[in-house]
């Protein structure tokens, strides 16, 4: 089975198309080597797959022959993804708020029109 295929399948990614172009990229790695969408797989390959600034680790114990629901994905591959994965992973989320807050900065267009409104009703308040 193709790698692209086997991603699709295992539901890393959403479409066969996503999962060639991460492919592509060099985002997916089989036994350490980066592949090509039409590499294929066998039973017992290690794959690394790079997706939402995470490296997934699994193992494939079997080939599934279509598309397999969520429940049934634990039997054709052994996810083996470090639990500090996903740690970081939520640091990181933790470091974009922390960097800049929403809202601060430079204004936005709707914020200069507001100010520009506000200083406008002063204006007219304070030569009355």
């Amino acid at each position: 089975m193709r790698i692209d295929k086997f991603l699709w399948c295992v539901r890393y990614f959403k479409t066969r198309t996503i999962a060639t172009t991460a492919c592509k990229k060099g985002h997916v790695k089989v036994n350490g080597d980066s592949v090509k969408p039409s590499r294929d797989v066998y039973a017992t390959d290690k794959i690394e797959v790079r997706k939402d600034q995470i490296n997934y680790t699994l193992t494939i114990n079997d080939l599934p022959p279509n598309r397999v629901g969520a429940k049934l994905v634990d039997i054709y591959r052994t996810d083996t993804t470090p639990k500090e994965a996903f740690a970081a992973n939520d640091l990181l989320k933790y470091s974009k708020e922390y960097y800049r807050k929403k809202g601060t900065g430079r204004p936005t267009k709707k914020d200069r029109r507001d100010i520009e409104e506000y200083r406008d009703e002063n204006e007219i308040e304070s030569d009355i």
